[in-house]
């Protein structure tokens, strides 16, 4: 028997598939060094920029205190019994609930519940859902893009001002974008070989949304429903069995709350806040579903109005610039617009499944009917609802800028560059003006350099390398200093209360207007229980406890509001409570001034198929040569991995069968002809260094 010295480390096999040569590395190695087929500093740079993220999040965390306290109460109730942990319930005697699903809730709790109560342990869990959103947005854009496209896309949406908001928050809006984003990568998963369990996965991100924000999670359905029924590369029947079973997995993931809670009897379980008759699909499509959009909810304090404004702002197509919202997300949203028309030029004349143009349609029609419903609802809008939409508009970025870039050869790519950059400088140049106190040089230093990296980009076809590089850094520079500082202006302060903003100009805004839920009166905070409304609501960041804690509760008193009378509430249990807790949400629910008050809404052009790899190349000295080559094509027509090119399974046809056969013949050949050059070629003699040792 013949063994080898150990340290000989065997060639990887002929038949291995290139995707797979370093299946059977250590974890840890492959953690670091990622896909075959990446260049080494791909895994590196994913890595360094996740980390990155998560320690700007976390800096300087503490400041915002226990957040919106509203939900931090319900936070720290669920933390204390299991049965308003379930329910949603703003004290942990469970008499009356927030006025959104729990699931929202559900991680902060846990994280209560670990680690205990404390700013850290209730926001901690969004910054690490923040770094879950930019972790799926580059696996989306890189499975089809490049490696630079999804980097990138990345970085846009940590610098987006509103994303650095929220993701330090305790509101449900975090929760949502990162579902709404898991959403789409998974309807595009689906798009490249029309597997079912995508799909129907992409209905239980949708189910869960549900439980976090009612129907905002249902905005982007229709374009979803739509692209997958016209471009699924599977038969049209199956196309729609698929979306049917992907609505069933979406009312199971999200109906099993909602029927336990409607099956729930009224009297062992807590109110349903913010609903007229205890019932939370009452809830659902009334205060929180369309009277969001005709601005006819039942105890709303107005709408929004038409041209004129209203008490939510003036509604029409340029809400999303307007002097109130502008500044929070729409930085870069005019470039978003210009490249996904560029990237449907581009991908336009491709056939009907190419996957390119899909990731086009799916990110762009998910910002555009986002950004259409929050432009013209007429009820409860804050600003920091935008935080929707960074998500959408940061993939459209990076898909849209690397494409451009690989293009850059053909004049229109380069004068489409140049023209985003310079809208995307003077853009920011307009919304830093209306800060004129907040770093005053920043303005035209921004607009100064987007017109030099413009005509640059126009040129880039005739500049050397290093000219078109200092181009493409000039234009990086000048489309995100604007936002990046807004960005550190937001992780520098603390923000609390109902109603915060992002940027300098945010003060942490309290209660506003509306309620905790941003739209009923109610106590001292706009909205608040009795004793929440002081210092703590006004965004000092201090993180202390409110003024006025030390009086105690009023007497509880069943009162009348509307036509409904309120159920006494019960007695909470006598465990320690928060700072916020010394004003019960009991006295509060049962007080005659106030009424369970809702929290506010969070609120390719010629396309290639999918190239399947040939067989890899056993060593140097056994590879034929090989003359001829053909050019190397963009990495965003070519395939971005081993399991989107694998043929699919399929029983519904025949013609399927016989493309799967096809297909599979023409590998088993490649493989063949492989084998027969590893045959002729003469027996490798044993490298320095081998021992053989024979043994009887």
């Amino acid at each position: 028997m013949t063994t080898l010295d150990p340290a000989y480390a065997p060639a990887a096999r002929p038949d291995t598939p290139p995707g797979h040569a370093r299946a059977g590395a250590s974890l840890p190695r492959r953690i670091w060094r990622g896909r075959a087929e990446d260049a080494p500093w791909v895994r590196p740079a994913f890595l360094a920029l996740l980390l990155a993220i998560m320690l700007a999040y976390l800096w300087n965390l503490s400041a915002s205190g226990y957040a919106n306290s509203f939900y931090s109460a319900a936070v720290q109730a669920g933390s204390r019994s299991w049965k308003a942990f379930f329910f949603g319930s703003l004290d942990a005697g469970n008499a009356i609930t927030v006025d959104k699903p729990p699931a929202t809730l559900w991680p902060m709790a846990l994280s209560v519940r670990v680690f205990g109560l404390s700013s850290w342990a209730i926001l901690a869990p969004q910054v690490v859902m923040a770094a879950a959103t930019a972790g799926v947005l580059y696996a989306a854009v890189r499975r089809r893009f490049s490696a630079a496209a999804g980097l990138l896309t990345m970085a846009v949406f940590a610098l987006t001002p509103v994303a650095a908001l929220m993701f330090r928050f305790n509101n449900p809006d975090a929760l949502l974008a990162l579902l709404m984003t898991v959403t789409v990568y998974c309807v595009l998963r689906a798009m490249e070989n029309g597997r079912t369990k995508w799909l129907v996965w992409a209905g239980v991100a949708v189910g869960i949304a549900f439980l976090s924000k009612t129907l905002q999670a249902f905005l982007i359905l229709p374009p979803l429903a739509v692209l997958y029924a016209v471009c699924a590369p599977v038969p049209v029947r199956r196309r729609f069995g698929q979306l049917g079973l992907s609505a069933l997995a979406m009312v199971v993931a999200g109906g099993w709350w909602v029927a336990a809670v409607e099956l729930w009897p009224a009297s062992s379980r807590p109110y349903i806040g913010g609903s007229q008759n205890n019932s939370f699909l009452e809830l659902t499509f009334g205060y929180n579903g369309l009277g969001r959009i005709n601005g006819e909810e039942t105890g709303s304090v107005g709408g929004g109005g038409g041209p004129g404004g209203g008490q939510w702002g003036e509604t029409g197509i340029g809400r999303m610039f307007n002097s109130e919202v502008g500044a929070q997300i729409s930085w870069l949203l005019p470039a978003a617009l210009i490249l996904l028309v560029a990237g449907l030029w581009l991908t336009w004349r491709a056939k009907r499944t190419d996957t390119a143009r899909a990731a086009f349609l799916a990110w762009g029609s998910s910002l555009l009917m986002t950004a259409a419903v929050f432009s013209f609802m007429a009820g409860i809008f804050h600003q920091y609802y935008t935080v929707a939409l960074a998500p959408y508009l940061a993939a459209l970025i990076g898909m849209g800028a690397t494409v451009l870039w690989e293009e850059r050869a053909r004049w229109w790519a380069g004068a489409a560059l140049a023209g985003t950059v310079a809208v995307t400088a003077y853009w920011a140049y307009v919304l830093l003006g209306r800060t004129p106190d907040y770093q005053p040089w920043l303005r035209t230093a921004v607009l100064v350099t987007g017109l030099v990296a413009a005509v640059g980009l126009v040129l880039v076809a005739r500049l050397g390398r290093q000219l078109a590089l200092v181009a493409v850094a000039l234009g990086f520079a000048a489309s995100l200093a604007g936002p990046a500082a807004y960005t550190v202006s937001t992780l520098n302060t603390g923000h609390q209360g109902s109603i915060v903003t992002a940027g300098p100009s945010s003060g942490g805004m309290g209660g506003g207007p509306g309620g905790p839920g941003g739209g009923r009166g109610g106590g001292p905070g706009g909205g608040m229980p009795p004793g929440q409304g002081g210092t703590n609501q006004q965004g000092t960041g201090t993180g202390q406890p409110p003024t006025g804690m030390g009086q105690p509760p009023p007497a509880p008193r069943p009162t009348k509001v509307g036509a409904r009378v309120n159920p006494p509430p019960r007695t909470a249990d006598a465990a320690p409570r928060p700072p916020w807790a010394n004003a019960e949400p009991v006295a509060w629910a049962a007080s005659s001034t106030a009424r369970p008050s809702a929290p506010r809404p969070r609120r390719s052009w010629r396309r290639t198929p999918r190239i399947t790899p040939g067989p890899p190349r056993p060593s140097a000295r056994r590879t034929p040569p090989v003359t001829n080559s053909p050019p190397r094509s963009p990495s965003w027509r070519s395939a971005a991995s081993t399991e989107a090119t694998r043929p699919r399974r399929s029983r519904s046809s025949r013609s399927t069968s016989r493309t799967v056969a096809s297909t599979t013949s023409s590998r088993a050949a490649a493989w063949a002809e492989a084998a027969a050059w590893a045959a002729a070629a003469p027996p490798r003699r044993s490298p320095p260094g081998w021992r053989r040792t024979s043994r009887r």
